[in-house]
């Protein structure tokens, strides 16, 4: 008769243990979910693409340099040597804020460089507000030794400790 009421009897998790058991896997779910951050990742995201979009931008601006025997774009070489410039098209309406620039108020347009097969596009910033290829809010300067910077103006703290200054210059 014992071995009959043991083969009925059913063996498995009661519902106090599994509510146990879920409280605490919801628990870790938001620690770890605090953890990560997901606005810093978001935002360590865009920075990655602006700095992709500049070193394009200026990798662009070398590789014609180069092809044309060492001349700039015209509209590179009319620039105001040390001056900022947004790229675009049209009139500069943006602030740079990190770091500080004066932003003038005409554009560097960098349409030849997308004409000639050096850039497949005007790239802008993935998350201002307005911005586009004739608005990028990305900056370009030539300085009086024939250098180019190229920068972004809205960068995001992301996961660091400081808003990084995105540009390179060569």
């Amino acid at each position: 008769m014992k071995k009959e009421i043991l083969k009925n009897k059913t063996v498995g998790f009661t519902l106090i243990e599994l509510l146990i058991v879920i409280g605490i896997i919801a628990v870790l779910a938001a620690f770890a979910f605090v953890a990560l951050n997901p606005l810093a990742r978001f935002q360590d995201s865009r920075n990655a693409k602006r700095w992709t979009d500049v070193n394009t931008i200026l990798a662009a601006v070398k590789l014609h340099q180069v092809d044309n025997k060492g001349a700039y774009l015209d509209d590179i070489t009319a620039l105001e040597a040390g001056s900022y410039y947004q790229i675009g098209a049209g009139e500069s309406n943006i602030a740079c804020d990190n770091p500080e620039y004066l932003i003038e108020p005409n554009c560097i347009s960098l349409e030849p460089l997308v004409t000639a097969g050096y850039l497949a596009s005007v790239p802008f910033d993935p998350n201002a507000t307005g911005a586009s290829a004739t608005n990028s809010h990305y900056f370009l300067m030539r300085d009086s030794r024939g250098f180019i910077t190229v920068g972004a103006c809205d960068e995001e703290l992301g996961s660091n400790t400081a808003i990084p200054e995105i540009s390179v210059t060569k």
